[in-house]
């Protein structure tokens, strides 16, 4: 072997153990994130305070406002509401939807931005929080489970309080359009809160447009047991259990038959948005339970995968959009800046720019 093609091939064995130590840090770095949430607290505690009012009396909801929204608001016409994921980050999320109002060009005096957060009680522990602020087990504000300080009440139940807020036409006579926007494990919470909360009929019937971004979710909550890959139901004894599916709902969601809340559901506007490259089996952040897997073996073939069976279910009156961001993997920052992200929270541009 000659000496240049000698150094041709050590150079390729090179970049090819590069390529794998980055990618291996790289999981590892997902792997970190993804466990973060679990292992530490957040870093910062977001400033504003909703207070709500529960039989067990004044509690208080930690969330981001882009205006004083104790004061009255009569420029805000449209409210963007923006969920964070599993890591709790709060922080972040409020500055993607500020980066996205820059991109659509919208009027930050007419557009109140509002980033909730879920607390977990490692983290009101963490800051000594006083025992009236809301947290939760870990993750367990997810599947719509009741806090644990505070008093017993769950994410839906805190999402309504915010769109009551919102429809108070004391603070804001000139609102027309709400939008809630998830990206990962806040998209998994719209996704079923669309599902089962009364809020949205009852703000459309106030004049207030309600719409849903739910980004790159791990699991959807399936009207039936239908699934789109072939499994063994019985050796997944859960699958079709709260939240992936309609059984042993909690009693507060048993108002509405599986029946009842679909025929609400697929007139729920909602766009469900998905990366091109969110398609790894082996993601950390993935649920890979069986109950998830019965929804496919990644991001990207589970948002196919719901979008299909609403299709089919719904061939007409499906008031849902389904879109692929191209290159983009499981990105909270880029799918929420996308354009068709835009063009949903916004009304600019289109899903095709």
């Amino acid at each position: 072997m000659g000496a240049p093609v000698l150094r041709a091939a050590v150079a390729t064995l090179l970049a090819c153990a590069l390529s794998a130590l980055f990618t291996n840090s790289a999981s590892s770095a997902e792997a970190h994130r993804a466990h973060a949430s679990n292992e530490r607290p957040v870093d910062s505690i977001a400033s504003a305070r909703m207070p709500i009012d529960t039989p067990q009396g004044h509690v208080d909801f930690a969330l981001d406002l882009s205006a004083d929204w104790n004061a009255p608001q009569p420029e805000v016409v449209r409210a963007v509401i923006v969920l964070h994921g599993r890591l709790r980050n709060a922080n972040d999320y409020f500055r993607t939807a500020q980066r996205a109002r820059e991109a659509a060009g919208g009027d930050p005096g007419r557009t109140l931005l509002i980033a909730p957060q879920f607390l977990s009680t490692d983290d009101t522990r963490a800051f000594h929080s006083p025992p009236d602020l809301l947290s939760w087990h870990r993750d367990a504000w997810m599947g719509g489970a009741a806090a644990k300080t505070g008093a017993p009440i769950g994410a839906y139940a805190v999402l309504d309080a915010i769109a009551n807020r919102l429809a108070d036409k004391q603070r804001f006579p000139n609102l027309k359009t709400i939008v809630f926007a998830g990206h990962s494990g806040g998209a998994q919470v719209l996704q079923r809160y669309a599902e089962v909360s009364d809020a949205p009929d009852e703000l459309a019937q106030s004049g207030i447009d309600v719409r849903f971004v739910v980004a790159s979710p791990s699991s959807y909550a399936y009207f039936d047991a239908q699934r789109p890959v072939s499994f063994d139901a019985a050796s997944c004894p859960g699958f079709d259990d709260w939240k992936y599916g309609m059984q042993a709902r909690p009693a507060f969601l048993r108002e509405h038959s599986p029946e009842q809340l679909e025929a609400r559901y697929a007139q729920r506007h909602v766009l469900y948005l998905v990366g091109g490259n969110d398609h790894d089996p082996a993601s950390a952040s993935l649920d890979k339970s069986c109950a998830a897997m019965a929804q496919g073996p990644q991001r990207l073939a589970r948002a196919e995968g719901y979008f299909g069976y609403m299709q089919r279910r719904h061939p007409t009156g499906l008031n849902q959009q389904f879109h692929v961001v191209p290159g983009v993997g499981h990105d909270e920052a880029r799918m929420l800046t996308s354009h068709c992200a835009l063009n949903m929270m916004f009304d600019v541009g289109s899903c095709d720019d």
